[in-house]
């Protein structure tokens, strides 16, 4: 298991903090210049003495998930991945979500001691919040209103289809993220990864040694889900970890520090460690501390350094 983590902004005195707290595996965004700027950006992650293992968010290919595409975005993705191969650059996370990405209704809540975190209510949707894109609308890709689940998992067949053997030849992973939140039906689009009975006929059916999972705990959770037991049944294809919790159910709830959640956090390490997951695992959605007045909901710095020392402890607690 290698401590690993996403840096916003990623500026040399983030990568030292990182290197300092033990983090090994860096995970970086989708560059705005495309796949030719990942060489560039595996030499700045390699000269801080950390690895480019995961690759995740704003990812070409919104016409794919609708079922839109022209040959541009499945264009795009393949590249992308015999580019990944050739940079030994292991893991490509995804989500499914139609028109939309990780959403919030509140971006201040108060957790432990006045640190602000984000949360979502469904009842106040008006107020909802497109995180992870520079987009003051809730929507992006394709301007669409409806689609139904049957299109949605055509959508992917047809996708995977395609992706899935030139993963395997490049020897690179995809990790599927859940629905963020994990609704039946957001902003009248089904979601169709908001289960772990869902995840496990996906696996089933796209039967691929590139085919995995991004276990995001924080959206597990927020599915009712039992979490150890949930790692259990999935272990196997678990590719990557966000380790996060939250506090409610999938049409109202708030994330929490890593330590004061409902989940049972040593029995959730314990369980990544009996399926043999030896994959990157990395804190998520950290709350915002004092003296942070700036910086993206969910991912500034001093709660990101908590959660570095609690993630580690329990790595060598269970190990």
């Amino acid at each position: 298991m290698r401590l690993a983590s996403v840096l916003t902004p990623p500026t040399p005195e983030h990568f030292e903090l990182a290197a300092q707290c033990g983090v090994t595996d860096f995970v970086a965004r989708y560059p705005q210049e495309g796949p030719s700027q990942l060489a560039t950006v595996k030499r700045e992650v390699n000269s801080f003495g950390l690895e480019l293992s995961v690759l995740e968010g704003y990812l070409p290919m919104e016409s794919l998930i609708v079922g839109q595409d022209d040959g541009t975005e499945m264009a795009a993705m393949k590249q992308l991945i015999r580019t990944m191969g050739e940079l030994e650059i292991p893991i490509l996370c995804y989500n499914f979500m139609a028109g939309t990405d990780w959403t919030r209704t509140t971006l201040d809540a108060p957790e432990r001691g006045g640190a602000k975190v984000t949360k979502f209510d469904l009842k106040d949707i008006d107020q909802a919040v497109l995180l992870g894109h520079d987009s003051a609308s809730t929507h992006i890709g394709p301007e669409i209103d409806t689609i139904d689940a049957a299109s949605l998992w055509d959508n992917l067949q047809r996708m995977l289809d395609e992706l899935l053997p030139v993963a395997e030849k490049a020897g690179v992973k995809l990790a599927m993220h859940p629905d963020d939140p994990p609704l039946p039906v957001f902003m009248g689009k089904d979601r169709i990864f908001n289960s772990v009975e869902k995840f496990e006929r996906f696996v089933q059916h796209f039967d691929s040694p590139s085919n995995g999972i991004c276990f995001c705990q924080g959206n597990f959770a927020a599915m009712g889900a039992d979490i150890p037991d949930a790692i259990r049944r999935l272990g196997p294809h678990i590719h990557y970890v966000h380790f996060r919790d939250v506090r409610g159910t999938s049409e109202c709830f708030t994330e929490t520090f890593h330590d004061n959640g409902p989940t049972d956090m040593v029995a959730a390490m314990k369980a990544y460690r009996e399926v043999g997951f030896d994959g990157p695992i990395r804190p998520d959605h950290v709350p915002q501390l004092v003296g942070e007045a700036e910086g993206e909901p969910g991912y500034t710095m001093k709660g990101r350094l908590f959660a570095y020392g609690y993630i580690r402890a329990l790595m060598q607690a269970t190990e």
